[in-house]
């Protein structure tokens, strides 16, 4: 084993380590991972939220007992491939020890440790990216057709994890034509990996088209409720905060692509860079969904200082380089983890509130960062759940409805007892209503306190209608939950729910 292999395999076994210390026991899991995970039992060509990969990769974690282990595993296992193919790139760069090792700090010590504490499609979105990217390094230090094939192939399994991937090749394809690449759209080849890439990802078409392109829906219902509210100044401050500690490198990349002439063959990268943001920010995306543009300049810019540093007083500047993305780390890992409870950011606000991190979707300031605060409470719903439902006498004919996909997932995933499915109108569970069950009773899960509003409209359905339960938990996202129970249904509830998702399906 080479000098080089074990220094790679010591930075992976360190990305690890340091992404099993970073949540805290007071945090549950986050609200959209208890969708994800849900989506194990419902494996599909597509869903409201996401495309198929997430479900793909959780149907793995439940075969592996869906332990709390396995969810973390993935997202820091997608982390340090994203490291693996960084390190690579510099190898076809001709980078040297000190490059690799610059470029898989840089990486390590960035915003990818917050993006790779949560079991969502981010993190495999970044390695698709950086990926897409080393596959376009190749082809265009070689030329060589292979690698527009093998291109088609990771881009179709970037865009069957997230759709967001679509923004590179919008920002790259203009890029390509400023730059001598342009020659590539006379190639064959282009067209058959083009063809390839569009059969691949054929199947989630297809289900967007039977299923009347929910994503269409969700992509408005997204600019109505949370990009109306991004600013785009806001957006491009987040783009230095993503990798502070490695900006000087990524700097450095694109004076280098400019400039450097063994770089002129990846010109198009400079462009690429410039296009994707102004794409990014006309369509007022959220800051993170850039976060994959920038691992792969990390690797050119590494190269680059490497060559300039090698000779002369300019060697002494080495250990800096390296040092500057930990120690810009240091602080951030006060802050940017859900690594302190609760009760010590309410203590510390300002210190959060100055960096900006208190300001959640809606535009406005709360106690805890929203993925924070999208972490707490739930066990105890679940737990709450169970109980209530202890008190019913026949759960197979019992109907848990919930507000939303939170409330439902955090219920199946905690609940002790395995007859509880807690259904929704919400995201994909509307998809996943049990239709073909005679209903007796109802326990209705709602975010608020509304005892005094809605349950008047139930009251006539039911024999009995009691609040039997809150959650409350005043560092939640929602910070009450209550748990209504409706007993003996005077009408068919199944019919019921049956035209309201059909109103629901149609409105969408």
């Amino acid at each position: 084993m080479t000098k080089r292999t074990l220094i790679l395999l010591g930075f992976i076994v360190l990305k690890f380590l340091l992404q099993s210390i970073l949540i805290s026991a007071d945090y549950d899991l986050q609200r959209d991972e208890y969708l994800h995970l849900d989506q194990a039992h419902h494996v599909a060509w597509g869903f409201q939220s996401v495309p198929p990969f997430t479900s793909w990769v959780s149907y793995i974690i439940h075969l592996l007992g869906n332990g709390v282990f396995w969810i973390k595993f993935f997202p820091a296992l997608f982390g340090a491939l994203t490291i693996v193919v960084v390190w690579k790139t510099i190898e076809e760069l001709n980078g040297n020890l000190f490059a690799l090792v610059l470029g898989a700090t840089c990486i390590l010590f960035s915003v990818l440790l917050r993006l790779n504490t949560l079991y969502q499609p981010n993190s495999f979105d970044v390695l698709s990216w950086t990926t897409f990217y080393f596959i376009l390094v190749k082809y265009f230090k070689t030329e060589n057709v292979k690698w527009l094939f093998i291109g088609a192939i990771v881009f179709a399994v970037g865009f069957l994890n997230k759709y967001n991937v679509a923004f590179l090749v919008i920002g790259f394809l203009p890029a390509v034509l400023l730059t001598q690449q342009r020659s590539v759209f006379t190639k064959s080849g282009f067209y058959i990996a083009l063809v390839l890439a569009l059969l691949l990802i054929s199947p989630n078409l297809a289900w967007q088209y039977h299923n009347n392109f929910p994503v269409v829906h969700h992509l408005k219902e997204l600019a109505d409720t949370q990009l109306v509210n991004v600013d785009r100044a806001g957006f491009l401050r987040s783009q230095l905060l993503f990798f502070t500690g490695s900006f000087f490198v990524i700097i450095s990349a694109l004076y280098a692509l400019l400039f450097y002439p063994p770089f002129k063959k990846y010109r198009a990268f400079f462009w690429s860079i410039i296009f994707t943001l102004v794409v990014f920010i006309y369509f007022k995306a959220k800051d993170y969904y850039a976060i994959g543009l920038y691992p792969i300049y990390i690797s050119f810019g590494s190269v680059f200082l490497s060559e300039i540093s090698k000779d002369g007083w300019k060697r002494y500047l080495r250990p800096g380089f390296i040092a500057i993305p930990l120690l810009v780390m240091i602080p951030f890992y006060n802050v940017g983890f859900p690594n302190h409870s609760p009760e010590y950011i309410l203590q510390h606000q300002q210190t959060y509130k100055k960096l900006g991190l208190l300001r959640w979707e809606d535009g406005k300031d709360h106690s805890l960062p929203q993925d924070f605060a999208d972490m707490v409470g739930w066990k105890e719903l679940a737990i709450k759940v169970d109980s209530v439902c202890s008190t019913l006498p026949n759960l197979d004919h019992t109907l848990i409805l919930c507000d939303n996909y939170g409330q439902a997932g955090a219920i199946n995933y905690y609940t002790k007892n395995k007859k509880i499915i807690a259904e929704s109108f919400n995201a994909d569970y509307i998809n996943w209503l049990r239709l073909n069950r005679q209903i007796k009773d109802v326990i209705l899960v709602k975010e608020g306190d509304d005892e005094d509003s809605e349950r008047k409209v139930e009251i006539p359905l039911f024999d009995s209608v009691y609040l039997a339960g809150k959650r409350i938990n005043q560092f939640a996202r929602e910070d009450t939950i209550s748990i209504y129970v409706l007993r003996g249904a005077r009408v068919d509830v199944n019919k019921r729910i049956k035209d309201e998702a059909e109103r629901k399906k149609n409105y969408q």
